[in-house]
């Protein structure tokens, strides 16, 4: 078919023309945009966070009144949980990764004297935490029990101003290790935090992500051996078959009432439902940005069909020449899809750049990454996928028109 009437025809509708590029290049971009972000959201949102995610209950208990030694206290809670059915690890721990209940973090240098801190790392504390929390150490060895220092012990000696008492070895992630010391080993080397205070490294685990999440270095976690308890804001986080976890959770709450009957439940939990807490934001946003990207769908829709049944009302007397002069039924639907293919490709040619610089806007002020290039083929695919169908029903309409509509008087 000679492209030229096309053109002809189009330059008669100027107006109309623009706005239905213009509709479907914002549709193009919005829609790249919004696919990559819930995109993004998905790929986070399935992220190992390297525990025993399955396995894992928690409970955190808080007291009415004056609480017993703490120390005491929790080695008897422990010790009773581990006397439960199916429980195979107990800890008592104050964050877990992809939660809502906040995070430490401390600054690591490599020298004592450097200014600026490395990097910026995650602080985990609690005795026993490799094994309770079903990490795989992939080098070294776990803490040994002269390591550990209590929790109380540390903050009131940081108080006044005394370090001695802060343990000096320390766990971190692989990541964290080729981080700070690429293709070299870690074990043995130290690493410094606060006032200089010296680590030895002499455990890696294969993954660990930071309780927050979604900070700049996932990865970069760090664990230390301070022992902690209830009193301290910790939660008894338990590791059994997934199968049992319903009935050890309730087990476990019944047994440590009975223990104390002075204090109540703050929160008893499995993992999963904290890690589904945790990314319920995400998902709805993913939510709206798939009703965003279907309205945007519908609209460009409802707008090829609009125009389309427009210009076969206001050509009706122009098919019936062409018909009259030969032109089969298929010409007419050739005519109308060729046209709108067109200004769908003009609309998403122009869409693709706006995409490009919605997706740089995004990148300066939200540190979001750059869009992949494949989201501009698989947008165009799609918008033109959408084009021809939502113009089919009026080129059949205008195929349909017959012959004798030319020799009518209006």
């Amino acid at each position: 078919m000679d492209i030229l009437p096309i053109l002809s025809t189009l330059r008669r509708h100027k107006l109309t023309s623009l706005l239905l590029i213009m509709e479907i290049a914002l549709t193009c971009a919005i829609v790249c945009n919004a696919v990559f972000l819930i995109g993004q959201r998905l790929q986070v949102m399935h992220l190992s966070s390297g525990i025993a995610e399955n396995e894992l209950v928690e409970v955190q208990l808080g007291y009415i009144g004056a609480g017993p030694d703490g120390n005491a206290q929790s080695q008897t809670d422990l010790a009773a949980l581990r006397q439960i059915p199916g429980v195979t690890q107990v800890t008592l721990t104050r964050y877990l990764p992809f939660t809502l209940d906040g995070s430490s973090n401390s600054g690591i240098k490599l020298d004592p004297q450097q200014q600026e801190d490395t990097l910026e790392a995650a602080q985990y504390l609690g005795e026993n935490l490799v094994p309770a929390l079903g990490m795989q150490l992939v080098a070294g060895r776990d803490f040994q029990p002269s390591e550990y220092a209590d929790f109380a012990a540390v903050v009131a000696g940081l108080n006044r101003g005394d370090v001695t008492i802060m343990p000096h070895t320390m766990i971190i992630t692989r990541t964290l290790a080729e981080r700070l010391w690429p293709g070299q080993d870690a074990l043995g080397k130290v690493i410094y935090v606060g006032d200089g205070v010296a680590f030895r490294v002499i455990g890696v685990v294969a993954h660990l992500v930071r309780p927050n999440g979604l900070q700049q270095g996932l990865e970069y976690s760090t664990i230390w051996p301070i022992r902690m308890t209830s009193a301290d804001g910790a939660s008894y986080v338990i590791r059994c078959a997934p199968q049992d976890r319903m009935a050890v959770l309730k087990a476990a709450v019944t047994k440590l009432k009975e223990l104390n009957p002075n204090r109540v439940v703050l929160k008893k939990r499995t993992y999963d439902e904290a890690r589904n807490d945790f990314f319920a934001t995400d998902r709805a946003m993913a939510g709206i940005l798939i009703g965003v990207i279907a309205a945007l769908l519908i609209v460009t829709t409802l707008g090829i069909v609009g125009l389309g049944s427009f210009w076969v009302a206001q050509r009706r007397r122009m098919i019936g020449v062409r018909r009259a002069l030969g032109a089969t039924r298929a010409d007419i639907l050739h005519y109308f899809q060729t046209e709108n293919f067109l200004l769908a490709t003009i609309g998403i040619a122009l869409g693709m750049v706006l995409a490009y610089g919605i997706n740089q806007f995004l990148m300066q002020h939200y540190e979001l990454p750059r869009l992949p290039a494949i989201y501009f083929p698989v947008g165009a695919i799609a918008l033109w996928l959408v084009g021809q169908l939502a113009v089919l029903g009026p080129a059949l309409r205008a195929a349909a028109v017959p012959p004798v509509v030319a020799t009518r008087s209006d």
